[in-house]
């Protein structure tokens, strides 16, 4: 596969949003599946050392120019 036949590919994340007290999580389902509508895919998140999700890590397709 050349380079110029290589899929480019950008990245968006988010953060989990957060309950009333700002410590757990809720659940992101609507937003995913309003951004897979929108063509990103979840890859996967990015943790705290300790624990906990920081950010979600998202991408999609670059469409070809």
């Amino acid at each position: 596969m050349s380079l110029e036949d290589r899929p480019t590919w950008e990245y968006k994340t988010i953060e989990p949003p957060k309950g009333l007290t700002k410590r757990e999580v809720v659940d992101p389902t609507d937003e995913l599946n309003r951004l897979g509508a929108e063509g990103w895919e979840l890859v996967g998140p990015l943790d705290y050392d300790k624990g906990g999700t920081k950010l979600l890590i998202l991408k999609r397709r670059v469409a070809d120019e």
